[in-house]
């Protein structure tokens, strides 16, 4: 974009409150429109779309994220997250971003299929191209994923199905391949790279789910035989198109957010982003380090601090997940202690806007906060009332995710912030 002329400074805790209200953590209204989609009522499993669409996406890779993250924000129910997943189907699962997995609003698909799932289905079919030819498979890459990619369609065509069907009915499938993300281990049956070619291209989707509510054993499903609606016959938007919308959503869910934030949140090229900026006509403005960042148009004015609130979030929620500058609601000195060495959001505690610990579950189920920093008697009284509540949610079941590591007073720093 052209030079950068800031309109203002958004201080840090003008930050926090709009992470506050546009992520519906404190107050949520009765009703959410944002940017691109009609009001949807909090009430029921309407909550779970309402959720998604605060926060462009919920995270999925971890199964438990998404109804954790829907219950923090609406108090939506296992029920609810279950009937907007598998049975309105208002939300639906697409590997996107970072070749992570995200629950959408239905009608976001569209353009997502078209630019940051198009880019990540374009990377895992080259990488597994490459590998096919020095597995010595075939000498043409592509012809062969192509060839694997139409076998599996046709096999969906016929009847859902899940990975292990897929690999034992189709031998093309079950041949074994070194693993690209640890080539010491095993190598690993090509059917699950193949699906996730297919469902990065929005050729397939995750429907139901033969696991319980804290696994993914997902039946891979056709998507015009999934998606509701215009949304699952539509053709992907172009990519330019497809990011201007999901930058103008992640402005109206983050900003204000650097160049840099949204570069890493989207998985895309600077040059992508700065042309979804202009296209947006974002509006520049100066964070209280002085770096340029930018604002939604319709969403130049300062937003007042609510009440105060407190939060207990899951691992990878979007308000972890969504800028990679995150000083404004985490002090560098804890950071290690909620944020992994690969950057994934462990399970956190908040309070008015900051990260202010993490939380874990005692043998019997119990939920516990894990501070690590000092914080006063408000502050601990409204924590431990967020973890009574979702001790009795999970109503005595014990979480156990890769990224849901116990957490002990140990991992507070040795020199802890004050959190007024």
């Amino acid at each position: 974009m052209s030079a950068h002329h800031s309109v203002r400074t958004v201080p840090d805790v003008e930050r926090r409150a709009r992470l506050a209200v546009r992520h519906r953590l404190a107050s949520a209204p009765a009703t959410t429109s944002g940017p691109g989609g009609p009001a949807e009522s909090v009430t029921s499993s309407g909550a779970v779309a309402a959720s998604a669409r605060a926060v462009v996406g919920l995270h999925a890779t971890e199964p438990v994220s998404v109804y954790l993250s829907a219950w923090a924000r609406s108090g939506a129910t296992q029920a609810d997250v279950d009937d907007a997943l598998y049975r309105e189907r208002s939300v639906v699962k697409q590997l996107a971003m970072r070749r992570t997995l995200f629950a959408f609003p239905v009608d976001l698909l569209p353009a997502v299929r078209g630019s940051a799932a198009a880019r990540v289905a374009a990377q895992q079919h080259g990488l597994l191209a490459r590998s096919v030819v020095t597995a010595g498979l075939a000498t043409d890459g592509d012809a062969w994923v192509e060839r694997a990619c139409d076998l599996a369609l046709e096999r969906l065509a016929q009847e859902p199905a899940t990975t292990n069907q897929l690999r034992n009915q189709l031998p093309m499938l079950a041949v074994r391949l070194p693993r690209p993300e640890n080539p010491t281990s095993p190598p690993a049956p090509v059917a699950a790279r193949v699906l996730t070619v297919l469902a990065a291209s929005g050729r397939v989707v995750r429907g139901n789910n033969q696991g319980s509510w804290t696994t993914s054993k997902p039946v891979w499903t056709l998507v015009d035989d999934w998606v509701p609606g215009p949304a699952g016959s539509a053709e992907p938007w172009g990519a330019a198109e497809g990011y201007a919308e999901l930058v103008r959503r992640w402005l109206w869910a983050y900003g204000p957010g650097t160049e840099a934030d949204i570069v890493w949140w989207l998985g895309a090229t600077k040059s992508a982003v700065r042309q979804a900026l202009a296209d947006t006509r974002a509006v520049a403005v100066s964070l209280e380090d002085g770096a340029p960042a930018w604002l939604h148009p319709d969403d130049v004015d300062p937003v007042a601090a609510p009440a105060p609130w407190a939060a207990l979030l899951p691992a990878l929620d979007p308000a972890t997940m969504g800028w990679r500058g995150r000083t404004f609601h985490i002090d560098p000195r804890t950071a290690k202690a909620v944020y992994d060495r690969a950057g994934n959001g462990l399970p956190t505690a908040w309070w008015n806007g900051r990260t202010v610990g993490g939380w874990t579950q005692q043998a019997d189920g119990r939920v516990t906060v894990v501070p690590h920093v000092d914080l006063p008697r408000t502050a601990i009284i409204a924590l431990d009332h967020q973890a009574d509540e979702l001790t009795q949610r999970l109503d005595g079941q014990v979480l156990r995710t890769t990224f849901h590591r116990p957490q002990q007073e140990g991992d507070r720093p040795v020199t802890a912030e004050r959190v007024p």
